[in-house]
């Protein structure tokens, strides 16, 4: 008997413009023409469809590393430098494929792959994904995406948590983190001062504290929550 299909979406590169199917279920990709990353839901609505190749004049925020100025640039650049302090910021993307000893700030995604090596490293990413291994210091401002295959020693500092469906994490002790998504399976504890959201495939083991909790149907929680204004308020 055949394998059934797997259930795949038609995904628009918010950089080239190229189009791709993907998993329903996916948190994140990587462009099979210009090899940029980026995540799903930025790019399944009607809008961002129909725009096609003029979304890569969309302007982004982000702020200088160094005096904190907010800032607008291309959302396809590559860097951009602070009208104030006139320091460098950097927005590149980054894929690691073999052992790198080297601390990142960047506004733009650090994808760790499966045969990827990050070490002795303090690294800040606008969003990050690990397949493979890392030792160090590893905080994003938005989502940090972690997969099975995953070895991570030292700290995390996410602003958003992703477990994706299929995939599993486990950490010994309590993940300080702005909100989660998970879809996998998790077992740690989170202390979240923003959301945190099982959907329908998740599994989590261990407890939460956070500010809202949101749990779809089917959805398997063992553990203990706290939910509620000034929890996790750090």
């Amino acid at each position: 008997m055949p394998a059934p299909k797997q259930d795949t979406v038609p995904v628009t590169c918010p950089r080239c413009g190229y189009t791709q199917p993907e998993p329903r279920g996916a948190y994140s990709t990587v462009c099979k023409s210009c090899q940029q990353h980026f995540r799903l839901n930025e790019v399944l609505s009607p809008a961002a469809g129909a725009l096609g190749r003029k979304v890569v004049l969309e302007q982004k925020r982000v702020r200088c590393f160094q005096c904190g100025t907010e800032l607008e640039a291309p959302r396809a650049a590559a860097s951009t430098m602070c009208k104030r302090c006139s320091s460098y910021v950097d927005l590149s993307d980054y894929r690691i494929t073999q052992t790198l000893s080297k601390n990142f700030r960047t506004h733009g995604w650090v994808v760790i792959e499966e045969k990827g090596y990050l070490l002795n490293t303090d690294t800040l990413a606008g969003e990050a994904v690990v397949k493979g291994r890392v030792i160090g210091k590893l905080a994003t401002e938005r989502a940090l995406e972690v997969h099975t295959t995953a070895r991570i020693q030292g700290s995390l500092n996410p602003g958003l948590l992703v477990v994706p469906a299929g995939q599993r994490f486990w950490w010994g002790e309590p993940l300080r983190v702005g909100g989660a998504e998970i879809a996998g399976e998790l077992a740690a504890g989170l202390e979240s001062s923003g959301t945190v959201v099982l959907r329908t495939t998740a599994r989590l083991f261990g407890k939460i504290t956070a500010r809202n909790l949101v749990v779809e149907p089917g959805a398997v929680f063992v553990g203990e929550a706290k939910v509620g204004p000034g929890k996790a308020s750090y």
